[in-house]
């Protein structure tokens, strides 16, 4: 049998794990997950990702979760000021959760660290490598980077397969306001087109 190498994957939910998991193990890898996200709100928001990527993670990917620490507090204090401010909020928020990630990766032994952040095309990705990539030397950790994008739709559709809870915001409130902004802008460019049309 191939010996694995052990990998702390970051975990934002269960359907942007999805991939990330399965292309990680077909290169060697064993992840654990890593949840650490204090900017999920309300906190019925955060408890139903983590319920759902539990589940998954049980019945039906085989793989450990580990519960890091969740300081929704030191979220308020270092990322919320920066409001709708999305680039530096959302550096500050990676910030966070990653050195969180990072700091139980070098704590439970692990040599490798990645993130499932990076799945998604409304992710910050090159933002979000910078963060990672200077955290996880710091931790004394290589950084396993991906492009996982290429396979949101894959996830997305494995993810209703398997009947997955699916949030349509990133997490925070500023976050949740953005996406149904552009919810309400896309439903009245639809509207719009349609009225042209006729």
């Amino acid at each position: 049998m191939v010996e694995r190498t052990p990998l702390l994957l970051h975990a934002c939910c269960g359907p942007c794990s999805l991939e990330p998991l399965r292309l990680l193990r077909e290169e060697g890898y064993e992840p654990t997950i890593c949840w650490t996200n204090p900017n999920i709100q309300p906190l019925a928001e955060h408890d139903l990702r983590l319920r759902t990527l539990r589940e998954w993670a049980r019945d039906v990917a085989h793989v450990d979760v580990v519960v890091a620490g969740d300081d929704r507090d030191a979220w308020e204090r270092a990322v919320a000021p920066h409001g709708f401010d999305r680039e530096s909020r959302c550096r500050a928020c990676y910030g966070l959760r990653l050195a969180e990630a990072c700091r139980t990766a070098r704590d439970l032994g692990f040599t490798h660290v990645s993130t499932t952040l990076v799945v998604s095309p409304y992710q910050l990705f090159d933002v979000c490598h910078d963060v990672l990539g200077r955290l996880a030397p710091a931790y004394g950790l290589t950084m396993v980077w991906r492009d996982f994008r290429d396979w949101y739709p894959q996830a997305t559709t494995r993810s209703r397969e398997l009947g997955m809870y699916r949030q349509n915001y990133c997490g925070c409130r500023f976050s949740a306001a953005e996406a149904a902004i552009e919810r309400h802008e896309a439903r009245d460019a639809r509207k719009a087109a349609k009225a042209q049309r006729q």
